[in-house]
């Protein structure tokens, strides 16, 4: 039981230091200026540190949108969030033949530096990552 808790702190306070939400005043210029350029329309920026990155969640329209940034204004990767029925119809066959009566509970489009597209979706507390066509990768637990 003991080891149990230890565990869920370490697990609680790892969480804390992957990702930290931080002021905007802080996100080095380089950064802030690449993401404007290249998303001059969003709304409702939001930015965390994943360790030496900087990620800005935001609002197109209607869609939820992030931006993974190295601190020399480099975009890493993009994220745009997508209906479940977006998903290619293999990563849908796949979810439901392994996760019997579970839903996807969301989907994006993940689109890295060099342009190549993945996708992914979120089932129990699991985000599943398929190829462009389909085929399963890995898993990254929440």
């Amino acid at each position: 039981m003991k080891n149990s808790i230890l565990t869920c702190l370490a697990l609680l306070f790892s969480s804390f230091v992957i990702a930290q939400k931080v002021n905007e005043k802080s996100i080095p210029n380089l950064v802030k200026s690449t993401f404007l350029i290249s998303c001059h329309d969003q709304t409702n920026v939001k930015w965390e540190k994943e360790k030496e990155n900087y990620e800005a969640s935001f609002t197109i329209g209607k869609t939820q949108h992030s931006m993974l940034l190295d601190s020399n204004g480099n975009i890493i990767e993009t994220e745009e969030e997508i209906s479940v029925k977006k998903l290619p119809a293999k990563a849908l066959a796949y979810v439901q033949k392994t996760y019997k009566n579970k839903k996807i509970k969301e989907a994006a489009k993940i689109t890295d530096a060099h342009g190549i597209v993945t996708f992914e979706a979120q089932v129990t507390s699991i985000d599943l990552i398929f190829d462009k066509q389909g085929t399963y990768i890995k898993s990254i637990a929440d």
